[in-house]
């Protein structure tokens, strides 16, 4: 196996909701290891199916429960000297409390503009336009 780079396979959510005045919101994550804004995903465990594992990462760095949607492009990259996939999905958050972490100390819920502006890498600001564009072609956020 010299020379052979295992990629690191990770998961996680678009997770959305529908604000008190009906617009659409994006729930994005601060981590203060890293100091940036992301979408909530994490590492797969040993096993475990990418959706279920996105929907772990979800219910472990915001505290929601969520409903999970259509498939939204999967990226690829490398992080730490490794290839890095993660697999992402449309949810829409049902219920929870956020409780902060040392992995996640904020969650915060932004209109779709503000959050492709928050967004720290410019892979994540277009799985808000896939959102977007899932959302509208299927009329799942009404």
């Amino acid at each position: 196996m010299t020379g052979e780079t295992t990629t690191l396979r990770a998961a996680g959510c678009v997770l959305w909701r529908r604000g008190h005045g009906g617009g659409l919101e994006i729930a994005l994550v601060h981590r203060p290891k890293y100091g940036d804004w992301s979408h909530p995903k994490g590492k797969l465990k040993r096993g475990e199916d990418a959706l279920g594992g996105a929907l772990r990462e979800v219910r472990e760095e915001t505290g929601m429960e969520c409903e999970p949607g259509a498939a939204l492009p999967t990226a690829f990259y490398v992080a730490a000297g490794r290839p890095k996939e993660v697999r992402y999905w449309a949810a829409r958050a049902t219920e929870g409390t956020f409780v902060p972490s040392r992995e996640v100390d904020r969650v915060e819920w932004l209109p779709p503009g503000e959050a492709r502006e928050r967004l720290t890498e410019e892979r994540d600001k277009e799985l808000v336009d896939a959102l977007l564009a899932v959302l509208s072609g299927t009329g799942a956020a009404g």
